[in-house]
């Protein structure tokens, strides 16, 4: 009875320990990665951010259709400077451009797993993908992070993003001039981790505004030199997690 007790003491320990992991599966088909390219200081940006908004109440989210919202600083110089944005946000719509996959690089612009796509304007969703490349795992317990991808002993690329949610901001100056933003599913931190056997373990990336009443995070993998997600898995983070 003794023996039985502390078998049950142990397990209810574990299980405690164990209770705020975050577990990861994409599964075999690929999930869609729904990429915008924004600016608070762009007029032209609120209603493609309502749109993805949408996504919060949506049974698509997490299970087929990642959304992220990168903003870029390409606008800042019109008036208003956009606190989340980041060089590399725009530099990543760049390389879509450089690879062919948009003409110009602009705001509000949209990516569907690496491809220009407009859609939205006309509120429709995004086509699923029929491609099968692989399940993306990857588990978070405190603040380490790893994940494993079948990569058939190739280099491939895990971009971790940590997004924001919740998040409301007063423009006080440029084009968005005394309005109030609502902003979801926003890019706070991307970190890119290269490896030749298709597995991870990297410790969670720090959160750099800390404005959002939630935290999720998105993780896709692609090839060296290609932006396009080659597949994509995300989740909501526990606040003790995001907040550590």
């Amino acid at each position: 009875m003794l023996m039985r007790l502390s078998c049950l003491v142990l397990l209810w320990f574990v299980s405690c320990a164990n209770a705020d992991d975050v577990r990861l599966d994409s599964g075999p088909r690929q999930v869609t990665l729904l990429e915008l390219y924004t600016s608070q200081g762009c007029s032209s940006c609120p209603p493609a951010e309502r749109w993805l908004n949408e996504y919060i109440n949506r049974d698509e989210l997490w299970n087929s259709v990642v959304p992220v919202a990168f903003h870029v600083d390409y606008w800042d110089y019109i008036g208003w400077k956009d606190i989340f944005a980041a060089e590399e946000h725009g530099e990543r719509q760049r390389d879509y451009a450089r690879a062919g996959m948009t003409r110009t690089v602009y705001t509000p612009g949209f990516f569907v797993n690496g491809r220009e796509w407009r859609g939205w304007t006309m509120r429709v969703n995004p086509r699923s993908s029929a491609r099968e490349p692989g399940n993306l795992a990857a588990t978070i317990a405190g603040d380490r992070l790893t994940a494993s991808f079948p990569a058939a002993d190739k280099s491939l690329d895990l971009h971790v993003a940590i997004l924001g949610f919740g998040i409301e901001t007063r423009i006080e100056r440029g084009e968005n001039s005394n309005r109030t933003l609502a902003q979801e599913f926003v890019v706070l931190t991307h970190k890119v981790y290269r490896s030749g056997n298709g597995a991870w373990e990297v410790s969670l990336p720090d959160i750099r505004q800390r404005a959002a009443d939630r935290h999720g995070i998105a993780l896709w993998i692609s090839e060296p030199g290609n932006p396009a997600p080659v597949q994509a898995v995300g989740g909501w983070l526990p606040e003790q997690v995001a907040h550590r």
